[in-house]
């Protein structure tokens, strides 16, 4: 279990727009150094929370503390020691790649010589130092990524918020992006970040918060949560009544979901081909249970519905 410094820390936290309640009185807190991601569908709040870490949007109710300070009084100084990589890309297309990260560096009041060091070594981290002069419409959408991760380094926050950082790419480009994040982490950089990705949740942080509709449904390490709430292993099969009805005598974890009967266990693998041997099944897989299982589970839906 991670234990440390609380570098982040929420209290009943609510955001609401009108009658939507888009963040439904959620307590978390993140260690100082840890990658902290919130996982859910689109709509769940894990945008809203993050905004409202990063102070760009006011709290309905409850507190949140960011480096030991109220976001509420200290705004200035919070996003001075953060830094944000949006979801959307927001970069300056009149700009060069190079140009786009000196512009941002004076919001920061970084001395010229020293944005223009820093932009040079960010480049370079990412792999995007040949491109210093092509323009943002020259670059690929993995190119993009990395460089608005670049631009959210040129302050050396202490503090990384990530809004879903590889969606849209293709997997080459997610796993630089993924190695970048991994790199990041080991430097002591504490790392919050969104995504509907299972994978990318599983493969990233040490703690994960679920969300839907707004709350928190579970939070641990995803590991301990997929063997918890899942198992080890699941069987997949196309819907047939004989065979789910024969599965249910067998199995204690049992589920339809859609045209599919899922099977979950944690016992050894091979329980599941001494029932492939006696029953037969269409459209069967065995596979490792995940995150999305996990949700499913919780929830009775898929994390892409």
């Amino acid at each position: 279990m991670l234990t440390g410094e609380i570098i982040i820390k929420a209290v009943n936290l609510t955001k609401r727009f009108g009658e939507l309640v888009a963040v439904d009185n959620v307590s978390f807190h993140i260690f100082k150094g840890e990658c902290f991601g919130f996982l859910g569908p689109n709509g769940a709040g894990k945008t809203t929370t993050m905004k409202m870490i990063y102070c760009v949007l006011p709290l309905t109710s409850g507190t949140l503390t960011v480096a030991g300070m109220n976001v509420n009084d200290n705004a200035r100084e919070i996003k001075r020691i953060v830094g944000v990589a949006p979801q959307e890309n927001n970069l300056d297309s009149d700009l060069t790649v190079f140009q786009n990260l000196i512009v941002y560096a004076r919001y920061f009041d970084i001395p010229k010589m020293e944005a223009y060091k820093r932009a040079k070594e960010l480049l370079k981290f990412m792999q995007l130092d040949g491109r210093m002069n092509a323009k943002i419409d020259q670059l690929s959408a993995g190119m993009k990524r990395r460089l608005i991760l670049a631009r959210a380094l040129i302050n050396k926050p202490q503090i990384l918020v990530l809004d879903e950082p590889t969606i849209g790419l293709d997997p080459q480009a997610r796993h630089l992006i993924w190695d970048k994040i991994r790199s990041l982490r080991r430097q002591g950089v504490t790392i919050i970040l969104t995504t509907h990705y299972m994978e990318e949740a599983a493969q990233l942080c040490d703690r994960i918060a679920i969300m839907d509709h707004g709350r928190i449904i579970e939070e641990g390490n995803p590991v301990e949560l997929i063997e918890e709430h899942v198992g080890k292993w699941v069987l997949e099969a196309a819907y047939d009544e004989e065979a789910f009805k024969s599965l249910v005598n067998i199995f204690p974890n049992v589920q339809i979901v859609g045209s599919r009967i899922h099977v979950s266990i944690n016992k050894s693998r091979s329980v599941f081909r001494d029932v492939l041997s006696r029953l037969s099944f269409k459209e069967v897989v065995v596979r490792d249970a995940n995150l999305e299982d996990v949700f499913l589970k919780l929830t009775g839906r898929r994390l892409q519905e």
